[in-house]
């Protein structure tokens, strides 16, 4: 199966957590310019298109696994246990995230997906 996430757009920040690769909320926010909060909001409106292949939240014990994996996360401290997407639901993000870079994410992933 071809990578979902465009090639170069996002590859510092993907973590392979329960042996899937994913992204952190707050790094897919800053990836389709949009901010944490209204990120967190239209995903929260959507729930029902991110199952748990798509979506998932981190334990205690895998955010501790992050912090000592990369240390901006360290740096920054993180408050919640974030929430992290799988390719499938980085793909399902482009249908619900509304800014221009969105749809710029979203063509990239189509051509990447058909063209």
């Amino acid at each position: 199966m071809k990578e979902l996430i465009p090639q170069g757009m996002a590859e510092p920040r993907i973590f392979v957590i329960r042996g899937q690769k994913v992204m952190l909320d707050r790094d897919l926010a800053a990836l389709y310019g949009v901010t944490i909060d209204r990120f967190n909001s239209q995903v929260k409106k959507n729930t029902k298109r991110f199952p748990e292949d798509f979506m998932f939240q981190l334990t205690e014990d895998e955010v501790s696994g992050l912090k000592l994996q990369e240390e901006a996360l360290s740096c920054s401290g993180l408050s919640k246990r974030p929430y992290v997407f799988t390719e499938l639901g980085f793909l399902m993000l482009s249908s619900v995230i509304k800014s221009k870079t969105a749809v710029h994410v979203s063509i990239a992933i189509v051509r990447q997906l058909f063209g």
